[in-house]
C-alpha cells in the first residue's frame, strides 16, 4: 500500500483543486475524466509489478475503498458529459421532467441492488472477503455481470458495483442541484410574466431619503389602499421595483421628522419641478 498511497493522495488533491470548476463546461469534464482515467492505469500498472503486494486485509481494502473512490468518479464525469450532451434544449419545464427521469433512473438501479448498497453504506465487512478478494467467484452469490468481463488480476466480483455506489451518491447530488436551479429559474420567470414591471431596469436615481418621504406622503394621503398598507410593504415593494435596499425607514423618518427646516423638502422640489414643466409646455 506505501507505493498505492501517493498516487491516491495526489489524486485527491487534484481533485480538491478542481472543485470549484464548472462541470456544465465540456472541457472541464474531459479534464476530470481524464485525471480519473489515468490514476486508475497508474494503479492498475502498479498492481503488477512486484513491489505491490498485497495480504488479504490490503487487499480488501484497495478494491472496496480505493478503487471504487476513482472508478466511481470515472462513471460519474462520463454521466455528466452525457446529461450535458443529451439534455434537451427545451422548455424549463421540460428540463426539469429529464433531470426527475434520470434521478428515477438511479434510483431503480439503487433498489435492484439495494442489499449491497445497503452493505456499503453501513459498512459492513462479513462478505468483505467474497466481494473484495481477487480469485474464484463464488456464484452462489450475487454478481456485477461486468466482472464477467474485466481484467481477473484487477477486479473482484464486486468492486465495479462498489463504483456504481460512489457514483449513485455523486449523481445525485448532482442532478438535485440542476432540478433545484431549474426550479428556482422557473419561479423567477413565473414571477416576471406575473410582475413584468420588476423585471424592468427601473433605478431610483434620487435618495433613499427622498423615497421614504415619498412613501410617508402617499401613506398620510392615504392615495394607496386608502391609507390602510403598512409602511414596511411599501418599502418592500419599493426595494424590488428600484433593486435598493431602503434599510430602517422608520429611522429615515425620525430624521425626516427632527430636519430644522425644510421638512418636506423633497415634496417641495417635486411641486416646483411639475410647475415648472406645466409651464415650459404651455409656452410652446
Amino acid at each position: 500500500m506505501l507505493h498505492i498511497t501517493p498516487i491516491v493522495e495526489q489524486y485527491k488533491n487534484q481533485l480538491e483543486q478542481n472543485k470549484n470548476q464548472n462541470l456544465q463546461d465540456i472541457s472541464v469534464l474531459t479534464q476530470e475524466l481524464e485525471l480519473s482515467i489515468n490514476t486508475l492505469n497508474q494503479l492498475r500498472v502498479l498492481l503488477r509489478t512486484k513491489e505491490c503486494l498485497f495480504n488479504q486485509e490490503a487487499e480488501i481494502y484497495f478494491f472496496k475503498i480505493i478503487k471504487p473512490f476513482v472508478n466511481g468518479r470515472i462513471k460519474y464525469f462520463s454521466k455528466i458529459r452525457q446529461f450535458i450532451f443529451e439534455r434537451p434544449n427545451a422548455s424549463i419545464k421540460k428540463q426539469a421532467k429529464y433531470v426527475c427521469l434520470l434521478i428515477d433512473e438511479l434510483e431503480k438501479h439503487k433498489i435492484r441492488n439495494l442489499e449491497f448498497f445497503h452493505y456499503i453504506k453501513h459498512n459492513s465487512s462479513s462478505l468483505d472477503h467474497i466481494y473484495f478478494v481477487r480469485g474464484d467467484c463464488k456464484l452462489n452469490f450475487p454478481v456485477d455481470t461486468s466482472h464477467y468481463f474485466s481484467d481477473p488480476e484487477f477486479s473482484t466480483s464486486h468492486d465495479n458495483l462498489a463504483a456504481q455506489v460512489v457514483c449513485y451518491d455523486l449523481l445525485s447530488v448532482y442532478y438535485q442541484k440542476e432540478l433545484h436551479a431549474l426550479t428556482n429559474q422557473n419561479i423567477n420567470m413565473k414571477r416576471e410574466e406575473h410582475n413584468p414591471l420588476m423585471s424592468c431596469d427601473l433605478s431610483w436615481t434620487a435618495s433613499k431619503t427622498d423615497l421614504v418621504e415619498l412613501m410617508y406622503a402617499l401613506h398620510s394621503a392615504g392615495s394607496i389602499r386608502n391609507g390602510q398598507v403598512e409602511i414596511s410593504k411599501m418599502a418592500e415593494v419599493c426595494a424590488e421595483l428600484f433593486d435598493l435596499n431602503l434599510n430602517n425607514v422608520y429611522k429615515t423618518y425620525a430624521e425626516i421628522k427632527n430636519r430644522e427646516k425644510d421638512t418636506t423638502k423633497f415634496l417641495d422640489q417635486l411641486k416646483m419641478s411639475l410647475e415648472k414643466r406645466i409651464d415650459l409646455d404651455n409656452a410652446k
